[in-house]
């Protein structure tokens, strides 16, 4: 098993789930995932789970706000991206025409952190940090292995994440984005066009490999999710599923049918 022990700036290092029900998430992503859960008790009064397998850390998940309920907000995974100067960023975020949904924080010991929303629409975290490196397990079954920016505006996105990050930035034959951390490929990016739902927002979405799609995409359906995109090919590299949890928290599953790349920092 290779354990990350640090990230290199500029990488995705965590995900967390936003929920309605944090037990009900729990009893569906253990089942789906095989996930064990360990809850803790934050300083502003609520309670924060680590998912974890063999006790090693994979994401997070915590329950909404009242507010935030109120309002209909649905349940929502935030991808995370890891660097050591959380304020640095959060100042060309401003430069380059982002919004800081809140400014940066301490999460206790654990980290520092703020929120972003990029120029698109599109919201992920930066996070910086303490005790609490990321994920500890990543790019292998039942964790993540992606993230994937879908938006409406990919020259738009493009021009806000190589200044903020330094991201390097590549294009396949058919127009699919990906950046990269020096020559690590680690997030794609999708334009939406006319085909997609005007209602779905634009958003990173997260990829957990899985050994078999077609079975885990059966167990989304028996645990009361919905598969929201049936299985499709993705050429040479796998098949994948878009899958969304009772709570309504959105996913892909992919089964990879050759190697994958090794987690990073291990």
């Amino acid at each position: 098993m290779q354990v990350v022990k640090q990230y290199p700036d500029g990488l995705f290092c965590w995900l967390d789930l936003t929920t309605t029900d944090p037990e009900a998430a729990k009893a569906f992503y253990g089942a789906l995932f095989g996930w064990e859960f360990e809850d803790t008790p934050t300083d502003t009064g609520t309670m924060y789970t680590m998912c974890r397998i063999e006790g090693y850390d994979v994401a997070g998940l915590s329950g909404m706000s009242p507010d935030m309920i109120a309002q209909g907000m649905p349940p929502v995974w935030v991808s995370y991206v890891k660097h050591d100067d959380v304020d640095a960023i959060a100042a060309r975020v401003s430069e380059a025409g982002g919004i800081l949904m809140f400014p940066p924080m301490d999460a206790m010991s654990a980290g520092r952190m703020t929120l972003v929303q990029d120029p698109t629409g599109a919201a992920f975290g930066v996070w910086q940090p303490k005790e609490h490196i990321g994920a500890q397990l990543v790019n292998s079954p039942n964790t993540l292995i992606w993230n994937e920016l879908q938006t409406r505006d990919k020259a738009a996105a493009k021009a806000f994440y190589t200044q903020v990050f330094d991201w390097g930035y590549a294009e396949d034959a058919n127009g699919y984005g990906m950046f990269k951390v020096g020559e690590r490929v680690q997030a794609g990016m999708m334009q939406m066009d006319e085909s997609w739902d005007a209602n779905i927002p634009a958003n990173w979405a997260v990829y957990f490999m899985v050994a078999d799609v077609a079975a885990a995409a059966a167990r989304v359906s028996e645990l009361g999710g919905n598969i929201l995109v049936p299985l499709m090919s993705a050429g040479e590299m796998g098949k994948f599923a878009v899958a969304q949890d009772p709570q309504g928290g959105v996913f892909t599953i992919m089964q990879f049918d050759g190697p994958v790349d090794p987690p990073p920092g291990y």
